[in-house]
């Protein structure tokens, strides 16, 4: 048994890891390389003769993005994942076929049709078989990963019996929209993600208080409030919260009254087709949620579709309102994709309205290198987005407890939960320093494991 890292072996994208069994091999995910990582050409550029089936950890981009060039070069076995993520997988890839790489329609529906025969929908905590070339049997597994919708981590069973462990993206413990990752019981190798492998708790328990207290802070001198978000996930996590702020100030006796109307009054737009599309996934998997969420849903709530959450279509309805905030400074928050400022609606929100001081953008997530989120981010005073220069004249916020990502007390829980081994873990998945620091950590929790940083073999 050998791991090839074909990405995220030294920063956070274009995940793809090749587990080589004998004279076959596994592929876990197939993702795009982005922001400082991302390459001009999206070519297969490793063997894929001897792959058995392709295996997806969850949905996001740089995790499935490089999918259609996979099939491009012939690749021809199964693609197995959630149920959850075979749902959203078409809704990511058509997006980002039509807007990054341009394909027109007719062309979109072919790629898509190919991805929809080879996906194999397996439930979770379910095992199911694939059957190598040689006729040895592997089995896989998908485990709650708590990263987004319909996210797993994967445990596979060798014909050896050895169980190897891919983590994909890990998410914090106690969101209250999805269940927290559970560690498995065994594992002989484990390659775990670092992406916050260096960071401390995400403050989970403080983000809705302080998501309020910005608003509230914002809104003192009008204009709009811009929140770039990921189209699945952030965003998800983001309308819950609102959704939660606005019903508790309407029920508290002791909330100032022109605050509360404020409140009542406030637009939610969710400017983003794709999130839109994705939330109705969220909706539907809702047995998937966490339990907290479950009971605002039994209670009659409506988390993620509530009155003043206003959801923008058309293009030109977008532009449309674009201007319109431009021009009138009236209060309202946005929250548009992409979540990097790197394309998406969000962009245009951002060259209309940084240059006004009375605007605000509140970033919940992680900045790659090389992106506008994280020259915004670095207090970068003037941008150019889309060949325009802008002076950035709005306040920039950055707001910690919505990144779906595990920080290090969280990642390292996770292992050292783990009842029986790892002899061998694997830090992918993380900057250099994030994934020494995290092997550091994991070292003292799993002394009897050789901990390999990948960056650095």
């Amino acid at each position: 048994m050998k791991i090839v890292h074909h990405g995220a072996k030294t920063g956070v994208t274009g995940s793809c890891h090749e587990l080589i069994i004998g004279d076959n091999s596994l592929l876990i995910d197939c993702g795009l390389f982005q922001g400082k990582e991302a390459r001009e050409t999206l070519d297969i550029e490793f063997d894929i003769n001897k792959m058995a089936a392709l295996l997806l950890t969850h949905s996001h981009i740089d995790h499935i993005g490089r999918l259609p060039w996979l099939l491009a070069a012939g690749f021809s076995g199964p693609i197995y994942t959630t149920e959850a993520t075979a749902a959203l997988v078409p809704l990511m890839l058509e997006d980002g076929l039509k807007i990054q790489l341009g394909l027109n329609k007719k062309q979109c529906e072919k790629a898509l049709a190919l991805i929809h025969q080879r996906i194999r929908p397996v439930p979770y905590d379910c095992w199911a078989q694939v059957v190598l070339p040689t006729g040895e049997l592997v089995k896989i597994r998908f485990r709650p990963a708590g990263h987004i919708l319909g996210s797993a981590y994967i445990e596979i069973k060798l014909p050896t019996n050895e169980i190897v462990v891919f983590s994909g993206d890990l998410g914090p413990k106690n969101t209250p929209l999805l269940t927290d990752p559970i560690a498995p019981k065994s594992a002989h190798t484990l390659v775990i993600e670092s992406t916050y492998g260096d960071k401390p708790h995400h403050q989970l328990e403080h983000r809705q208080r302080v998501l309020k207290q910005i608003i509230e802070r914002s809104l003192q001198d009008g204009g709009a409030i811009i929140i770039p978000a990921f189209s699945v996930g952030r965003t998800q996590e983001l309308l819950f919260d609102l959704e939660n702020i606005i019903a508790e100030v309407d029920v508290d006796p002791n909330e100032d009254q022109t605050i509360k109307r404020v409140w009542q009054r406030l637009p939610i737009i969710l400017d983003s087709p794709l999130a839109q599309k994705v939330t109705e996934q969220y909706r539907y998997f809702h047995e998937l949620w966490a339990k907290e969420a479950k009971q605002r849903r039994y209670m009659g709530r409506h988390p993620l579709a509530f009155d003043q959450c206003i959801t923008i279509d058309s293009h030109a309805d977008h532009i449309e309102l674009v201007n319109r905030l431009q021009h009138s400074g009236e209060p309202a928050i946005i929250v548009a994709a992409s979540g990097m400022c790197s394309g998406g609606r969000v962009v245009n929100y951002l060259k209309a309205l940084l240059a006004d001081k009375r605007t605000d953008v509140i970033f919940a997530g992680y900045q790659a290198q090389g992106t506008t989120g994280r020259a915004l981010v670095d207090g970068e005073k003037v941008v150019k987005i889309d060949d325009k220069v802008i002076d950035v004249a709005a306040q920039i916020h950055q707001l910690s407890g919505y990144s779906a990502h595990a920080a290090q007390e969280d990642l390292v829980s996770f292992v050292a939960d783990i009842e029986q081994g790892p002899q061998v873990i694997k830090v992918v998945h993380g900057d250099l320093e994030a994934q020494t620091a995290l092997a550091t950590e994991l070292r003292k929790v799993k002394p009897e494991a050789t901990v390999i940083i990948a960056a650095s073999e």
